[in-house]
């Protein structure tokens, strides 16, 4: 039986959105061609591409997955990856990218997040150096790691900073529809300038799934096989098609992403009037990010799931998910009010 007990660990440990199911259960009938050689599959990632702007999707397993064969597709072997020092492919991937994409990642240390021009203009300075491993493409997390936002004029400065200097960009867009939503534009604006995005499905209501959406077509070459090299390869694509299908469906990605930022909001402004609470982040997605009294924190992590982000500093991470009611959030801002008059 699931555990049932509800919590704002992440927005990976939400149900399957009703709606994702259905579909699923819409192509649960007969037999389709595996691998993605159906026609429904190839109908479903050309509607994906053309969402958000890009010229092919990939469908695979999961982020990392997503990542690993994006950035694979980028670099040649003494090529490296720009990324945050607090980005997902450095921290929380197991090496992935290393091991298994041969990646050599640059990681640059970034406020709340969020690279900017200055930050990695130091890193280009021994371009043709052949004792120097080369950068080549520019990674960067849509929303970040940490919640926060680029808006669409600083991506817009990033990605022509690209151009300007031979980089590549890539979006890791775990959380892009959250971003989308947040600013109040179409996925396809929230990646203006990208040349390969990581469109995720997993943290927004799918069962499981993500997306590579190409948008630079010189990158399309070897894509297939990079794929199946890498392990993401889904046999029966239907049924993840099925999901991106729904996602896409009357905007029920931008429904899922617009509940989810709305109730992080409302966590934010419940809390931050709690003595002993420090919001420590920009709350502009679906996390919240705070500080408050370690023993206030043990006693919640009693009753809700959710993470200890920085052990050093005692900041944690509340996420909310498609599925968090305003209920749910009510609820846990009382728990920290309690537990931190407790602790005092």
């Amino acid at each position: 039986m699931s555990d049932r007990r509800r919590g704002f660990a992440s927005d990976n440990a939400a149900c399957v959105h009703p709606e994702v199911l259905a579909a699923i259960a819409a192509v649960n009938d007969g037999h389709a061609f595996g691998y993605g050689h159906d026609p429904y599959s190839a109908g479903v990632e050309a509607r994906v591409a053309a969402a958000l702007g890009g010229v092919e999707a990939f469908f695979v397993f999961n982020g990392s997955g997503a990542n690993v064969v994006s950035l694979r597709a980028c670099c040649r072997q003494w090529e490296a990856v720009l990324c945050a020092d607090s980005a997902h492919v450095n921290t929380d991937e197991g090496g992935a990218p290393e091991v298994v994409g041969g990646l050599k990642l640059l990681p640059v240390e970034a406020v709340d997040g969020k690279l900017t021009v200055e930050a990695v203009e130091p890193w280009l300075t021994r371009g043709g150096d052949e004792h120097s491993v080369q950068p080549r493409v520019l990674s960067v997390t849509q929303s970040t790691e940490l919640g926060t936002l680029y808006s669409v004029v600083e991506l817009a400065e990033l990605a022509a900073f690209c151009r300007e200097r031979g980089l590549l960009l890539h979006i890791d867009g775990a959380r892009l529809s959250n971003a989308a939503a947040a600013l109040g534009v179409s996925l396809a604006e929230a990646v203006g300038g990208a040349d390969v995005v990581s469109f995720g499905g997993t943290k927004n209501g799918l069962l499981g799934g993500e997306a590579i959406v190409v948008l630079n077509d010189s990158l399309l070459e070897g894509m297939l096989y990079l794929r199946k090299q890498s392990l993401q390869l889904p046999s029966k694509m239907r049924f993840l098609s099925a999901q991106f299908d729904a996602l896409l469906t009357g905007e029920l990605w931008l429904r899922n992403a617009g509940h989810s930022n709305a109730l992080a909001a409302r966590l934010a402004g419940a809390v931050a009037g709690i003595e002993g609470v420090e919001i420590t982040r920009p709350v502009q997605a679906n996390a919240v990010f705070a500080r408050l009294p370690r023993a206030a924190t043990d006693g919640l992590l009693a009753d809700f799931d959710f993470y200890v982000w920085d052990e050093n500093t005692g900041e944690v991470r509340w996420m909310c998910s498609w599925d968090t009611t305003a209920e749910d959030v009510d609820a846990f801002a009382a728990a920290v009010s309690a537990a931190v008059y407790a602790a005092a």
